[in-house]
């Protein structure tokens, strides 16, 4: 179902916006990025399975330029799960 106007949420306290994606450059050249690309949906998985780590939704694009970007509960979350 497609919801046809703005909407807009409120969340008590801080939160971070991180923007992480990558551009691909030579497609034929697979051994270059294709690990990266397919190390994205393990950490998805596991971050959905683990929502005490803090993420708090993603959104991403695809093409030849991908992005995502994910809301993060504070920065401190997003620090320790980078680590």
């Amino acid at each position: 179902m497609i919801l046809q106007k703005r909407m807009s949420g409120a969340l008590d306290g801080e939160f971070v916006v991180f923007l992480i994606g990558m551009r691909v450059n030579r497609w034929w050249k697979p051994w270059r990025w294709l690990r990266v690309l397919l190390a994205m949906p393990r950490m998805l998985i596991e971050l959905g399975r683990n929502p005490e780590l803090g993420l708090l939704g993603a959104e991403q694009w695809f093409g030849r330029t991908t992005i995502m970007v994910q809301y993060w509960r504070s920065q401190e979350a997003l620090l320790a799960y980078a680590r």
